[in-house]
């Protein structure tokens, strides 16, 4: 069951955390994220191919190879960030969104507005950071 929200709906802590309104606002917003992405991405593969490597100054050859290989890079960055996005939206439908996958506490929603995709609280992103540090380390 979908719920319809007002265009200035913003969750806030006086409601009970992950109440339906909050998490069709997660669920808008990380569907609106994701169009966002794939537009993008699409622009990016008609500009690759617009593009045209047979630049007779080898300077400028160079230069549109590098621009492509960044344009690449940020796009393999991005389809990541979709199969993320798509895992939260995955947690919204069977109703683990919003809690620690390793606390199974709320994350809170200053986090989940920051980083809509966020898996852990933020203490303990924390802690898994500096255990991956200390294994870095060692």
């Amino acid at each position: 069951m979908r719920v319809t929200l007002s265009p200035d709906y913003r969750p806030s802590e006086g409601e009970d955390f992950m109440n339906p309104l909050q998490l069709e606002f997660f669920r808008q917003r990380l569907l609106n994220w994701k169009a966002e992405l794939v537009r993008e991405a699409g622009e990016t593969l008609s500009h690759l191919t617009q593009g045209n490597l047979q630049q007779p100054d080898m300077a400028d050859r160079a230069s549109l190879e590098t621009d492509h290989q960044i344009e690449l890079r940020t796009r393999d960055r991005e389809r990541k960030l979709i199969s993320k996005i798509d895992a939260a939206l995955g947690r919204i439908e069977d109703g683990s969104y919003g809690y620690c996958e390793e606390t199974d506490e709320p994350i809170g929603l200053g986090r989940l507005m920051a980083r809509p995709i966020a898996t852990m609280s933020l203490e303990a992103q924390e802690r898994h950071e500096r255990l991956e540090r200390t294994q870095r380390e060692d």
